[in-house]
């Protein structure tokens, strides 16, 4: 089931009634668990199986891990955790992948060997669901949480069908402990829920989904376009997987306001990040964060010196990058940005001479621009089908074969896609520069709250692709 669907407008408006009408915790609960797992199984009720298993294993090891007193064994519970989250997803995602890569490794040697893949299907929100496990049993193992007691509790924490499919990635310290409240809904939650869903279809269907047939042609077939159709093709599509996944982000946090509970922004403005490690801290913060506490600061972070930091980076970089999906253009993606976080330290010197010499506005221009581009030429290879395919891309931008703004096609689509990314950009910015003033107005004047929701329905309306795309990180 997708947010963008009519099947789960219906499911929501059913769950949420039943929701408001019931008033005792317990039974909430038990409306959350089952309504979770309606809304995964709608995709396929085969994979129920799964979460089902990895819910339960952690729900065990957490309690035993947490009684344990045997450092030894401890360890060793928190391994077996590990090794069946990790299993999981590694078979289901990477198994192929991994195959298929060996066997193009032993072409390039002169080998032919013989190996039959399987016909996996990778399940929705795996990769989502198995970080927000492994968060649970890695801080029980670290003492900074106590293991839920109540199996459908945990289980809800697991399923919790708003973020389920592609996160936020929210941990058991900050989520586990609201399913012990009573949650009654005030005005103001189901007013600034209603504006995040609002906001996030219009992210999606009015900007991600029109910008979608352009892209999927252009990086298709780019022989068929000019080189400032493709730098503008380019340009869309960081535009459409910001929209996309950010409006995901906001539907999904909206939906959790209106249930009572509060997960932590995904976005915040990541285009305006004056470098790469604001840029991080901008970007799919949820993921970032996790990579930085379990994998980047577990490694050593930035404390043994310049080449073990520039070596977690890199690592950090990687694996997130493979997180993504089981293809070599998420490994280059994330090699890219590992190499961007290198540089910058590198050259962390220069940048605060030039903090001192140059006035700090044209400073931070400067360095927003050169992220964004950056950020640009990485995306190719995420979007890109295979590292090839990317090259090709890059080749036809460089050639810079034709450049007049009258060859570009299809203009009408490119207008409009101008106009509409003006309109979220003019709307973002505004936040930016007044974000505590618009948050105190949209609280107290709800008229105004009312006129803005009503703007963003009328342009889905007016500029929506009512097409059902699925959302760009469910692949993942």
């Amino acid at each position: 089931m997708i947010f963008n669907s009519i099947a789960f407008v219906v499911f929501f408006i059913i769950f949420y009634v039943t929701y408001l009408l019931i008033k005792k915790r317990e039974y909430r609960i038990f409306l959350i668990l089952s309504g979770s797992y309606i809304f995964y199984g709608w995709w396929d009720w085969r994979f129920l199986s799964l979460i089902l298993f990895s819910t339960v294993v952690d729900y065990i090891i957490g309690k035993k891990i947490f009684s344990e007193t045997s450092k030894k064994k401890r360890k060793t519970l928190l391994i077996i955790s590990l090794v069946n989250n990790l299993g999981l997803l590694f078979f289901f995602k990477y198994f192929n992948f991994f195959i298929d890569s060996f066997i193009d490794i032993a072409s390039v040697m002169g080998l032919s060997p013989s190996v039959h893949t399987l016909q996996i299907i990778l399940p929705v929100g795996i990769s989502f669901y198995t970080f927000q496990t492994l968060s649970y049993t890695i801080d029980i193992y670290k003492k900074k949480l106590n293991p839920e007691s109540n199996l459908f509790v945990f289980a809800s924490y697991v399923a919790f069908f708003p973020q389920l499919v592609a996160g936020p990635i929210v941990r058991a310290i900050d989520l586990l402990p609201q399913f012990k409240l009573n949650h009654k809904i005030t005005s103001e939650q189901i007013r600034n829920g209603i504006f995040l869903i609002v906001l996030g279809y219009f992210k999606k269907i009015v900007i991600a989904d029109s910008l979608a047939p352009l892209i999927d042609d252009a990086f298709a077939n780019p022989l068929n376009y000019t080189s400032l159709n493709m730098i503008i093709v380019v340009l869309f599509y960081s535009f459409q997987i910001y929209c996309d996944f950010s409006g995901y982000s906001d539907i999904a946090i909206g939906l959790g306001k209106l249930l009572g509970f509060n997960f932590p922004k995904n976005f915040n403005l990541p285009y305006l990040s004056k470098n790469f490690s604001d840029f991080w801290k901008r970007w799919h913060i949820s993921l970032s964060s996790w990579l930085r506490d379990y994998l980047y600061i577990p490694l050593g972070g930035n404390r043994k010196g310049s080449i073990i930091t520039k070596r977690n980076l890199m690592l950090t970089m990687l694996l997130g990058g493979l997180w993504h999906g089981a293809n070599w253009t998420f490994v280059v993606w994330g090699f890219l940005h590992g190499t961007f976080l290198i540089i910058q330290g590198m050259f962390k010197p220069i940048f605060n001479f030039l903090d001192k010499i140059l006035h700090k506005y044209l400073i931070n221009i400067l360095g927003i621009i050169v992220t964004f581009l950056l950020v640009n030429i990485a995306w190719i290879f995420f979007r890109s089908q295979t590292i090839t395919e990317a090259f090709e891309i890059i080749n036809k931008i460089s050639s810079f074969d034709n450049m007049s703004f009258s060859a570009l096609k299809p203009k009408f689509q490119i207008f409009k896609a101008f106009l509409i990314i003006f309109i979220l950009f003019f709307g973002e910015i505004s936040y930016f520069l007044f974000n505590k003033k618009i948050d105190s107005i949209l609280n107290n004047k709800r008229f105004l709250l009312l006129f803005i929701n009503a703007f963003l329905i009328w342009m889905i309306l007016l500029f929506g692709t009512f097409s059902n795309n699925n959302f760009i990180y469910f692949q993942f």
